[in-house]
């Protein structure tokens, strides 16, 4: 009988356990498609979110940009473009790291870097003294220079694009290329930001307000850069071409008297006053306050350049302890990003601020940092090291722009302070040469840079202006107040 009955357990299990199961993928590809709408529409909120924060975030800037009539006056427009201008050689500054520093073997390194550093330095300095007195013989002449610098930029960037994923032999011309044209904007930047002064505003805080800018254009950059960065390091200078790109567009709309030059003077670092002959601009000698607070200026820039080539290659050939050479070059760098960040705050917060004492405080305490740094090497002293160097930098700067605008007329403030930019931007470069060629010894390199900085100082000293100089006349006859300019307030 057992045998005779048929077995139904196969067919009716089937027959039974098929529509729950059909049923189950319904319900779950229902669930799923629910769920999936519920994601779109958080996403639409989340990006309606962010996209309102952002607008939010923007609109803020553009207002600050814009405060104490440097919207009208167009200052705002040169805000924005330093902006950009930050944001770009962040990317490009991202980049770099992690192929022409850490991919590359440091002996082949340093010989190449240090081979086309001294090839460009040469005509740098031969040229740069030129650049104001250039641009103020032709018209358009500075926003076109200053486009030409971003212009220039962008086209490298795609160059190095190329060159870090190839290895060509391009890769550091076009890095070092790319160092000179960002030199090269600083000087045609300080030589505009005079003419587009409001008159609520002091140079020192249009300054700050410019450096500022910059901090927080690289601020949102540099992540963007980093995500960029992880798919290849081509990607983030391709992202820097971008933003080079809409820098160039932006110096173009700058506004026109960036240009004017009409009734402007010549400042001169050597030689005579003069009067204005047929078809020639007056010239007048460098005030003494004013050769003095650059002096001083020259020691914390050249200590920039100096760190800013041997750390690179001396933390990834002696790293401390454990730590990745990429994390102690973030540290020291960051340290020195936060230290400038923290001298423009000062400057700008402080009502009162003697330049002359300022510049060789700033002066003497790199020296002494520099001596400790090398009397006990390790990561806190180098964290140390990196944030003074930022405040002396930030706040010498600051100090020389106060002197200039209390002691050079008007007229020439202009030429003054392209000048004083170019003769800072050639000590950044022989710091940087000197960084380069310095064996990879701790001790040795920081003490040696300790001990320049010290006999500079004492030159600075020594060639000190005398306290009874007279007050300086301007142009118009009008002699600037008593304590003018003491201060960014």
């Amino acid at each position: 009988m057992t045998s005779d009955r048929p077995d139904p357990a196969p067919g009716p299990r089937r027959e039974q356990s098929s529509p729950p199961r059909s049923g189950a993928v319904r319900r779950s590809l229902s669930g799923a498609a629910r769920g999936v709408r519920a994601a779109g529409r958080g996403a639409k909120v989340a990006g309606r979110g962010a996209g309102t924060a952002g607008q939010f975030a923007v609109s803020q800037a553009r207002r600050a940009a814009r405060a104490e009539g440097a919207g009208d006056s167009g200052l705002s427009r040169l805000i924005e473009l330093h902006a950009f201008n930050a944001a770009g050689d962040a990317a490009v500054a991202i980049s770099l790291a992690g192929t022409l520093f850490f991919q590359v073997p440091t002996g082949e390194a340093r010989g190449q870097v240090a081979l086309f550093l001294g090839l460009t330095m040469l005509p740098f300095a031969i040229v740069a003294p030129l650049i104001g007195p250039f641009l103020d013989r032709f018209s358009h002449g500075r926003r076109w220079a200053v486009g030409a610098t971003m212009a220039t930029r962008g086209f490298l960037c795609w160059v190095l694009a190329t060159a870090v994923v190839t290895e060509s032999g391009w890769l550091f011309p076009a890095a070092l290329g790319v160092l000179v044209a960002s030199k090269a904007y600083g000087v045609t930047r300080a030589a505009a930001v005079p003419r587009l002064l409001p008159p609520d505003l002091t140079l020192v805080k249009a300054n700050a307000r410019v450096s500022l800018a910059g901090i927080v254009g690289a601020g949102i950059s540099a992540p963007l850069a980093f995500v960029a960065s992880t798919f290849g390091p081509e990607w983030s200078l391709r992202y820097a071409f971008v933003v080079f790109v809409l820098a160039t567009i932006w110096a173009i709309r700058l506004p026109e008297k960036v240009d004017a030059s009409q009734g402007e003077g010549e400042l001169t670092l050597t030689g005579d006053s003069e009067d204005a002959g047929t078809g020639r601009r007056p010239r007048t000698r460098i005030p003494s306050a004013v050769a003095f607070a650059l002096r001083a200026n020259c020691g914390p820039r050249w200590l920039s350049g100096f760190l800013t080539m041997f750390m690179a290659f001396l933390l990834r050939d002696n790293p401390i302890g454990d730590y990745a050479p990429e994390l102690l070059l973030a540290l020291v760098i960051g340290a020195a990003g936060f230290g400038n960040t923290l001298g423009i705050a000062i400057g700008s917060l402080l009502q009162r601020l003697n330049p002359s004492v300022t510049v060789v405080l700033a002066l003497v305490a790199d020296a002494a940092v520099a001596l400790l740094a090398a009397l006990f090497y390790g990561l806190l002293t180098l964290v140390l090291l990196g944030l003074t160097a930022g405040l002396a930098q930030s706040l010498a700067k600051l100090s020389l722009d106060s002197t200039i605008q209390r002691d050079v007329p008007s007229r020439i403030q202009a030429s003054a302070f392209a000048r004083s930019d170019t003769t800072l931007q050639l000590a950044w470069v022989i710091g940087g040469f000197i960084g380069i060629a310095m064996p990879l010894m701790p001790q040795l390199g920081l003490g040696i840079a300790a001990g320049v900085l010290g006999l500079w100082a004492t030159f600075v000293l020594v060639r000190r202006p005398q306290r009874s100089a007279p007050t300086p006349v301007r142009h118009d006859g009008v002699r600037p107040p008593t304590g003018a300019g003491q201060g960014p307030g």
